[in-house]
């Protein structure tokens, strides 16, 4: 138990900063759908670009954190030289990647739909490359275990990213109708949405600066043996990456492109990419899940009874995930308050998409087995064969179900990746999951879900809460009778073992 308590602790720092960090992070939402109508189609254009940069991100850190993790816990290497040697490779790249966008920036920006706007792609394509580059600092710090610093700098990206977003869409926007001349020296209303990513470049280069202690004070040694070593490694690593934020931002990349209308495609697409906001909560616990188990699993590798260890957090995840998806659905009349009305015909993907999340974080922690024995090109095929499945769906469905058919290829890609990795999973590196136990949670989250989704319309607004939070109540009393029950619960649990 002292090692789960162990990724408890970090999980919960993590998990807070993912937590209050998406959270405030929401703030931007209504902002943006408040400024940006869905008739003008700025939210899409903000979602299509930042779907670019997720996948960017993916190839220009090519799976050098997880190698990272695994070299730096390999016994005869030397944890320094692997972080500086990660380093090099990653900032030589990602400053290779800015220069030939800029460079290029003009045919680039035609061929990606974004002729009359090439400042959008230049800003980002500099901000991609920075984000890359500080992805090792971060997972150093993660490597150390020092989640406090992890934390503070996640928090002060999204407290300045939110803190500028305010002054450049409400509050210089005002003053600028009535001082012009002084407020036009520094905003401009026709620059429109490409503030979204200026000001982004503006903190991550802020946040930069607070990783020179991480960047400084050692001396830089390339090992040229260990960067072939680790690419060896990470090649399907880079693999599996792409195809797994592919599944993530496929959908928002190729809908422009198929779905027949480029005006209404990039109205839709707003729709779309604003109620999938709300289900990004199922994102923020599997991302902060991932931070704290990666380090966590390489660090346990040897142990004898790892296997037990992993098949228990898996059944937890599952439960606690299971128990915010319950929680998003059955409070979705106050969560929809977060993007305008406009944007909530759309809301109906948010279920699927939620789905789809939890399937992904399950995929995640089964993907350990190939991890661990160095055969990551597994994870590759696994994941590409998801990708396969949402390309599919997407390509045939989009221009018929619109973005319907963005949410259902999720699922249907997620489904596919974690049901294979499973069952090769079983057969290479076989662990006893407790699916039994796993599957009622499964059937009784199904339920309580379809209670909520077929309550009469007709009911007022604080019925239909009342009634979700009770099921959501039944769900929690399941959870502390047959998996956590008070007595072994800190502080409380002292209350309940005098009885």
């Amino acid at each position: 138990m002292a090692e789960l308590k162990s990724v408890v602790k970090d999980t919960a720092i993590y998990g807070l900063s993912s937590i209050i960090g998406k959270f405030l992070n929401y703030l931007l939402v209504p902002l943006y759908t408040a400024k940006m109508t869905v008739e003008s189609g700025g939210y899409g254009i903000v979602t299509n670009i930042y779907a670019y940069v997720a996948l960017l991100m993916v190839i220009l850190t090519f799976g050098m954190e997880t190698t990272l993790f695994r070299f730096a816990n390999k016994p005869e290497e030397n944890p320094q030289t692997v972080y500086s040697t990660t380093l090099t490779m990653v900032g030589g790249i990602a400053l290779c990647f800015a220069v030939i966008v800029l460079v290029f920036l003009h045919p680039i920006s035609g061929a990606i739909g974004y002729a009359n706007h090439p400042e959008y792609v230049g800003i980002m394509a500099v901000n991609v490359a920075l984000d890359a580059f500080q992805a090792i600092p971060f997972a150093w710090l993660r490597y150390q275990h020092r989640p406090i610093k992890f934390f503070v700098l996640k928090m002060l990206f999204i407290v300045l990213n939110i803190a500028l977003n305010i002054l450049y869409f409400v509050v210089l926007p005002a003053l600028y109708t009535r001082h012009p001349d002084v407020i036009g020296l520094i905003y401009s209303p026709g620059v429109g949405p490409g503030y979204a990513f200026i000001l982004n470049i503006v903190c991550t280069s802020i946040v930069m600066l607070f990783f020179i202690p991480e960047l400084t004070g050692f001396k830089y040694h390339f090992d040229t043996e260990l960067m072939k070593r680790m690419l060896k490694y990470s090649w399907p690593i880079l693999l599996l990456g792409i195809a797994g934020i592919l599944n993530q931002t496929v959908d928002k990349i190729i809908f422009p492109l198929v779905y027949g209308d480029t005006e209404a495609g990039k109205s839709e697409l707003s729709i779309y990419g604003a109620c999938v906001k709300i289900a990004m909560i199922m994102a923020m616990i599997t991302q902060a899940f991932r931070y704290a188990y990666e380090p966590f699993v390489f660090g346990k590798a040897k142990d004898k009874n790892s296997g037990q260890t992993y098949a228990t957090v898996m059944k937890y995840f599952v439960i606690f995930t299971l128990l915010a998806y319950l929680c998003v659905i059955g409070y979705m009349d106050v969560l929809k308050r977060i993007i305008a009305p406009d944007y909530w015909p759309g809301l109906r993907v948010v279920p699927i998409v939620m789905a789809a999340e939890i399937m992904m974080g399950i995929y995640f922690n089964l993907s350990f087995w190939y991890k661990l024995i160095d055969k990551t090109i597994w994870g590759a095929w696994f994941s590409a064969a998801g990708c396969f499945v949402l390309f599919a769906v997407n390509i045939l469905f989009i221009p018929k179900y619109s973005y319907m058919a963005c949410a259902w290829g999720g699922f249907a890609g997620y489904a596919t990746s974690m049901l294979l990795s499973y069952f090769v999973g079983q057969k290479k590196n076989p662990i006893d999951y407790p699916l039994k136990s796993i599957g009622i949670y499964v059937l009784i989250a199904g339920f309580f879900y379809a209670l909520m989704a077929f309550m009469p319309s007709t009911w007022p607004t604080w019925m239909r809460l009342g009634f979700n939070t009770i099921l959501i109540l039944l769900f929690i009393g399941h959870i502390l009778k047959h998996d956590l029950p008070l007595r072994s619960l800190p502080v409380i649990g002292k209350y309940f073992r005098k009885y």
